[in-house]
């Protein structure tokens, strides 16, 4: 559930473009070619990963893709063999594919005309996809009762994730919530408490870690990290889109010309001043030291949570699945007998004039292929999995264990949500932040997967390589505003 830093990837988007209609038939065939060969390789993977079905099993298949590996994939197959001993008529198989490229993966598979019935994805796609007419709209596979009780049922920020252009195109199963966690048993040993400002943070990073030391640094107060430019620039009041802008499914319909301008704000003086804001921190200690801190988090083993080796941080910015390793590094120190540090979780601090309880919120969320073969059946999977086929309690249960919030205040209040709230207290946090009208996704933009990556890119540039915030965001604004201008003329 980790959102990631933006690597340089294969561009997956030019896949999806030899799906389209205005792509000449030649080249439309190769690229049908080249997903055969993809699927006919994604399924020889299958069966080396997956146990084949029962001969005597005649119930449809429900081929289901998902990017879970380590420590959480034991919990999606318990949750896969719950749903196929409930049912008669459908089974699912879940199909693992870890590492990058999934986009890729899936476009090929769409190409080739053999995507799986049911696919769940963690980055900013959904509008990209819905876009370009690859995804099953809900309404083609609820009632209008369920869809009716799904407007309420979910978390605002839930819904956001899975709506384009007003329709509903990915039912949220998971929220990632980003707060500041702080060990305050270092704080207390500097005479510091928790921040609730953006000074006291800046406090925090001077006293822990002041400013011109020559050594290579161990330990620091505050660092922001470069991708949470999305958090931040949102707790500094800005917008990464203009609201009032509609980017419509129809083509004839989306923007056009200036309106495409007005859509990507990246560049507006509130996100300007936050990450202006972040390239302090740069200022202070140097570019270079910044990166070679940075950088010497990549010799963590392992997912190992920075503020757990060796007090690496005091404070820092993270999604509520650490909840788990907190929990875990306590009841190790207790087997050992060893003390362990205490600690808590707050919100981002915002300046004057800023967003209280803000930040940037993504998730998982299950989607379904336009082209799939078995739409009933991964419909009635994606309800049994986020409870809202009356499963709130297994629902819970799964979250619980996977360190996921729910995507809705119903299974949130199930006894085995409690209970993992009641064993991890910090995680209370969180669930209050989910429903802050000011955690908000990616904008819904046929380019929102390029956005993400554009923006992180010129942050990086910023705090890495000392380039002027509001130069870098403009460049970056620019980039996106030609992308969406492409992706919309394409349609045409």
């Amino acid at each position: 559930m980790n959102y990631k830093v933006a690597p340089i990837r294969l561009r997956a988007d030019t896949a999806l473009r030899s799906i389209g209609r205005t792509i000449a038939p030649r080249r439309v065939a190769r690229c049908q070619r080249r997903g055969r060969c993809m699927a006919m390789l994604l399924l020889l993977v299958a069966g080396c990963a997956d146990v084949p079905p029962n001969d005597r099993d005649r119930r449809e298949e429900v081929v289901f893709w998902h990017f879970w590996g380590g420590r959480d994939r034991p919990i999606v197959q318990r949750i896969v063999d719950q749903f196929n001993s409930s049912q008669a008529r459908y089974r699912v198989r879940a199909i693992a594919m870890p590492g990058s490229n999934l986009d890729l993966k899936f476009f090929l598979s769409v190409a080739g005309k053999d995507p799986p019935d049911v696919l769940n994805h963690d980055d900013p796609v959904v509008s990209d996809w819905a876009h370009r007419g690859v995804l099953t709209p809900l309404a083609e596979l609820a009632t209008e009762e369920e869809l009716e009780q799904l407007s309420s049922w979910l978390f605002p920020a839930a819904r956001s994730l899975g709506t384009y252009d007003g329709d509903l195109y990915a039912l949220c199963n998971g929220l990632d919530i980003r707060a500041l966690y702080c060990n305050t048993t270092l704080l207390a040993e500097y005479g510091l408490d928790p921040p609730t400002s953006i000074a006291d943070l800046d406090n925090i990073a001077e006293t822990i870690a002041p400013a011109g030391l020559d050594s290579a640094r161990k330990r620091m107060g505050y660092l922001p990290d470069p991708r949470r430019i999305w958090a931040w620039g949102i707790a500094f009041g800005g917008r990464f889109s203009d609201d009032s802008t509609v980017i419509a499914a129809n083509p004839r319909a989306s923007v056009r010309g200036s309106q495409s301008h007005q859509a990507i704000t990246a560049d507006s003086p509130e996100i300007v001043a936050a990450l202006t804001w972040m390239a302090g921190y740069s200022r202070r200690y140097g570019p270079s030291q910044v990166a070679a801190f940075r950088s010497g988090e990549q010799a963590l083993s392992g997912a190992t949570f920075p503020l757990l080796a060796d007090r690496r941080f005091a404070v820092v910015m993270d999604g509520q699945w650490r909840t788990r390793d907190i929990l875990a590094a306590r009841a190790a120190a207790a087997e050992d007998g060893r003390p362990c540090d205490q600690f808590a979780v707050v919100p981002l601090p915002a300046p004057t004039g800023g967003n209280q309880e803000a930040g940037w919120v993504n998730g998982n969320f299950f989607v379904v292929p336009s082209q799939a073969r078995c739409k009933p059946g991964a419909w009635e999977f994606m309800k049994f999995w986020t409870g809202f086929a009356g499963t709130e309690a297994q629902a819970a249960a799964a979250c619980a264990a996977g360190g996921w919030i729910p995507a809705s205040q119903c299974v949130v209040d199930e006894p085995a949500y409690q209970q993992a709230v009641t064993r991890q207290p910090l995680l209370g946090e969180f669930i209050r932040l989910a429903a802050s009208p000011h955690q908000v996704p990616v904008p819904a933009l046929p380019v929102s997967s390029f956005y993400y990556q554009q923006v992180v890119r010129a942050a990086q540039e910023v705090m890495y390589r000392g380039a002027e915030p509001a130069a870098a965001l403009k460049d970056a604004a620019d980039a996106v505003r030609a992308r969406l201008q492409e992706a919309v003329d394409d349609e045409l």
